[in-house]
């Protein structure tokens, strides 16, 4: 029985990927805040599957273009009434 060599038949099919895409500014004001909407919901689900497998405290606050915040903790009292002032003077301290 002869089995085909796979070694050639991998080497000739190209194999599919990911396209990389330019880290730049979006200027669409629209696009710009779906993209966001999309990729906030997308980091809020990783945060909680970090916390949930890996039973790690996790804590992320994110402040969109018009200043709006958005924060996730999973076990610890979070301040829900930050600002990006409030946060900026305890980063920088």
């Amino acid at each position: 029985m002869e089995f085909p060599d796979v070694e050639s038949e991998s080497s000739s099919q190209k194999k599919m990927g990911r396209v990389k895409i330019e880290i730049n500014r979006i200027e669409n004001t629209t696009n710009r805040q779906v993209t966001f909407r999309k990729r906030r919901n997308g980091l809020l689900k990783k945060a909680y599957e970090l916390s949930v497998l890996c039973d790690a405290e996790v804590a992320l606050v994110v402040f969109s273009g018009r200043g709006r915040l958005c924060e996730y903790a999973n076990r610890f009292p979070f301040n829900p009434f930050l600002s990006s002032a409030n946060l900026l003077i305890f980063f920088s301290s």
